[in-house]
């Protein structure tokens, strides 16, 4: 069984309360830190941990942290991004729904880390009951004195807010979310500055995600090191996966980084393999934004050796062969799913989130969405096909942060793998409208279900 570290007790009742969820250790982080530990020595076991930020770029957290500026007499800044909004990625609402106190502790640890004494969690407007849920349990801390003036006895003081976001798939983007707490439009700013040296309110701000601010709180316990000793190279740890799609156990599954994605997909202890029996067509990995891979580079590199799920291991082969681990959404797609019809419908889902800023992506993302409703529909053309690949291309890499990019992998990434099933649509209109294109034609499916033997247990 693998060792879990931030959902060990996510089954125990009441573990969302103070009361039990510190009858189950929780605090001694808060506690550890405050009283043995200087600020500069809770970054540096960070750092030692070899965390990365588990919200999707997979940057390092201590590193990240250690780029914060510290002038006198100015306030600093953390900011927790629930905002959670990537299709396929629901890791973050669950950790707050049954175990919001590990996401207060790693931010009371975090903010003190940072010297931050006023930090914020903006969570994405629609998820109302974990917004309660985190209000709740922030005042259940605040009452036994775990934040607000002097907590625990110690010099080192914090307050914590919950703030509603408006909805916005763009507040996902760190400088764009900033904008929405200060009451602005959320809008990405030019970089630099960069949020380290001018976040919010113009202060130096770090914001993380929920999973990488839980995740110091094991690190804390532990130590730096012993974190590092769990996962495979620099992809150390555990990471969250939402696992979703034609899976026979769909749901968030804590992994420890370089477990076989086959074993993943198909063992019991995991996702139970495809649904009704069925045979996988392709995944994407990390969310909608990352590329999407057919069945056998999934499972296997190129070159025919097991791929894993780390950061290294999924983006081996570049955008040609690979992908990226993302955020952890997971989700798998059988040999009946239209690859046709759900790159038309990430592309919807782009046009409608594009901020408008940046040209390319204001103007590229609705010809993405009106071309692949064209080819789905059957009214495509060969040369749309090529239109398609020059737009996306177009947009990649010209707009202010990462949505145009999000928009554009998706699109180049299905061409690449599936054209013969774009063509097909294109070719049998009438047909396209009446069957799914199928499986046989592009990959060798892979069906080896990953027997786990007892000992590994």
């Amino acid at each position: 069984m693998a060792r879990k570290l931030l959902l060990e007790h996510i089954n125990v009742p009441g573990i969302n309360t103070l009361e039990v969820y510190r009858q189950k250790g929780g605090y001694r982080a808060v506690e550890k830190a405050l009283k043995t530990l200087t600020p500069d020595e809770v970054v540096e076991e960070v750092k030692k941990s070899g965390l990365r930020g588990r919200g999707g770029a997979g940057f390092p957290t201590g590193m990240k942290w250690s780029f914060l500026a510290k002038p006198e007499g100015v306030p600093r800044y953390l900011v927790c991004n629930a905002d959670e909004s990537e299709p396929g990625t629901f890791k973050d609402r669950y950790l707050m729904t049954y175990i919001p106190h590990a996401l207060i502790e790693g931010m009371i640890v975090a903010s003190y880390a940072l010297g931050a004494h006023t930090s914020y969690i903006y969570v994405r407007g629609e998820m109302m009951p974990q917004i309660r849920i985190l209000e709740k349990a922030i005042a259940e801390a605040k009452a036994a004195g775990l934040l607000g003036q002097k907590i625990l006895g110690t010099d080192y003081s914090l307050e914590l807010y919950v703030q509603p976001g408006g909805g916005a798939y763009i507040c996902g983007e760190e400088t764009a979310l900033l904008e929405s707490l200060e009451g602005k439009r959320g809008n990405p700013r030019i970089k630099p500055p960069f949020p380290a040296i001018a976040g919010l309110y113009g202060c130096p701000t770090v914001v993380n995600n929920v999973e990488s601010i839980a995740a110091v709180v094991p690190i804390i316990n532990d130590g730096g090191d012993e974190y590092a000793k769990i996962g495979i190279g620099r992809s150390t740890g555990t990471k969250l996966i939402s696992a979703s799609g034609n899976l026979v156990k769909p749901g968030v599954y804590e992994i420890e980084l370089g477990l076989p994605v086959e074993e993943f997909i198909y063992s019991d202890e995991y996702c139970g393999g495809i649904a009704n029996g069925k045979r996988l067509k392709a995944t994407v990995a990390g969310g909608s934004s990352v590329p999407i891979l057919p069945a056998n580079l999934t499972l296997k590199y190129a070159n025919g050796e097991p791929r894993l799920m780390s950061y290294e291991s999924l983006s081996e082969g570049g955008f040609a062969t690979g992908t990226m681990l993302g955020s952890g959404g997971f989700i798998a797609f059988d040999e009946d799913q239209c690859i046709v019809r759900n790159t038309w419908n990430f592309s919807r889902f782009y046009h409608h989130e594009s901020c408008g800023q940046c040209s390319p992506c204001r103007e590229g993302t609705g010809w993405l969405e009106k071309i692949l409703h064209k080819i789905e529909y059957g009214h495509g053309t060969m040369d749309d096909i090529e239109l398609l690949w020059d737009v996306q291309r177009k947009i990649e890499g010209n707009t202010i942060c990462p949505l145009g990019d999000a928009a554009a992998w998706p699109v180049a990434s299905a061409i690449r793998h599936f054209r013969d099933e774009f063509e097909w649509h294109i070719k049998e209109p009438v047909k396209s409208q009446q069957q799914n294109y199928g499986i046989a034609n592009y990959a060798v499916p892979i069906e080896k279900v990953v027997e786990v033997k007892q000992d590994n247990l």
